[in-house]
């Protein structure tokens, strides 16, 4: 499984955070809304409830005092029945009466219960419905919810009964409203209040689908923008990497031509002469070994500046420290180096990276920096840790302009590119006036890595 990019880590660590948000954001809204729909059921049950109790107590009262001239009349009871037999309001509102034992007198959409006694009478739930009825009314008449036969439907629904007594006949007057209209009104809203949890949940998910696809295009532009200016700099690069190889090729060359080639050609012309004159033979022949002596030590140079003999044999510090003194022997700064700390011998890439750098930092300084005085610090930290330091007080430029442009600032891009191979944090601190200081540290846990 390959290691996610350092531009898909950006790309996450913007996207979960947005996401977790709008998550919690959803989440609260859901809460909220649920608490707010389960108020608004409360509430319209709690007002229906009110009102239905209001308007049953209406209907008695208005019962009650319809049959109130017929008490004490001979044959008033049968006139009342009567009376209330007739009464009805809606397809399932009427009036019923029962006697206080629980006998049916009077009961106009179920005429067939008339004369039975219901005392006993209990509900699925196991609850005496008549019983409580006439406990209610005794008690001076009241409310009770109960479950009754429905007579438009012929099924058990839940029915509000209002009842009251009427002492002078020992009855029990009442009337009563299904509820099955209250149920569907909360059904409905609890349909309403779903839908609208799901359009916000609807709402909340479009806005995280719009978010991710503004920062995919976002970091799409950005990735195609950096994209052509890590092209451009690579161009610039591989071009300077192959002008620095003709460059490199050229002077070599012409060292090889104007030094070595030509002491040989010296050396060469010496011992024909010494061939064809005897008499000097001993004299030439010495020219001819100081030649080849100078020609040797032509060769050693060029061979060190291809790639020191000291980096391999006596390692980093002394390959810097002769480096140090090619500078200070070109004359014109002052130059200081040091190594600090306990060595340790490093890896080969480890050496030739910071040689490199090293190199290329005293190579800007002498071409550029235009500085009375340069210092030169290999450390090895206590931890384990290694840091290479190059401070000059020059005059110092902007770093951020010369990265900038394609075609500057690749000596610095180059030392960069060697640190971030090995790992190592590549740190400049320069500005126009005011010198420059370039550090390269190596974590213990970089050279550790390095090391294994």
């Amino acid at each position: 499984m390959r290691p996610l990019s350092l531009r898909s880590k950006l790309l996450l660590l913007a996207l979960l955070p947005l996401l977790l948000s709008l998550a919690l954001i959803a989440l609260a809204v859901r809460q909220q809304e649920s608490e707010l729909a389960s108020r608004e059921h409360a509430l319209v049950r709690a007002s229906y409830m009110d009102a239905r109790r209001t308007e049953l107590k209406h209907y008695v009262d208005l019962a009650a005092s319809t049959i109130q001239p017929l008490l004490g009349q001979p044959g008033g009871q049968d006139r009342a029945l009567a009376i209330l037999q007739s009464l009805d309001y809606g397809q399932d509102g009427y009036f019923f009466v029962y006697d206080l034992r629980g006998r049916v007198l009077m009961h106009s959409r179920q005429p067939e219960l008339i004369g039975q006694d219901l005392w006993g009478l209990r509900d699925p739930k196991g609850r005496p419905t008549i019983q409580q009825l006439i406990a209610q009314a005794k008690a001076g008449g009241g409310y009770v919810e109960y479950l009754w036969r429905q007579p438009s439907s012929s099924q058990l629904a839940p029915k509000l009964g209002y009842v009251v007594a009427v002492p002078e006949w020992g009855w029990m007057l009442g009337t009563g409203l299904y509820l099955d209209g209250i149920e569907a009104t909360m059904a409905e809203l609890e349909r309403g209040a779903r839908q609208n949890i799901t359009d916000t949940m609807l709402w909340v998910g479009a806005v995280a689908v719009l978010g991710i696809g503004l920062i995919s295009a976002g970091a799409l532009v950005l990735n195609l923008s950096e994209h052509r200016s890590a092209e451009a700099k690579l161009r610039a690069l591989a071009r300077e990497v192959v002008q620095s190889q003709e460059d490199e090729r050229a002077r070599l060359a012409r060292d090889l031509h104007d030094g070595v080639s030509q002491a040989l050609v010296a050396t060469k012309l010496l011992i024909e002469s010494a061939q064809t004159e005897p008499a000097s033979a001993a004299r030439l022949q010495e020219l001819a070994l100081k030649r080849l002596n100078s020609t040797l030590s032509e060769v050693r140079h060029l061979s060190h500046a291809l790639r020191p003999a000291l980096l391999d044999t006596l390692g980093l510090p002394a390959a810097l420290q002769h480096l140090a003194g090619e500078f200070d022997a070109a004359g014109g700064t002052a130059f200081k180096a040091s190594i600090e700390g306990e060595e340790i011998d490093l890896p080969d890439a480890v050496k030739t990276a910071l040689f490199r750098i090293a190199q290329e930092a005293l190579n800007n300084v002498a071409r550029h920096a235009h500085a009375r005085e340069v210092s030169l610090v290999l450390r090895f930290e206590r931890d384990g840790g290694l840091a290479l330091q190059v401070q000059d007080d020059g005059r110092g430029f902007d770093a951020v302009a010369a990265q900038a442009v394609a075609d500057r600032g690749l000596g610095l891009r180059s030392m960069r590119e060697r640190a971030d191979a090995l790992g190592a944090r590549l740190s400049l601190i320069t500005s126009p006036g005011q010198g420059c200081r370039l550090a390269v540290t190596l974590s213990p846990a970089t050279l550790a890595r390095a090391l294994a």
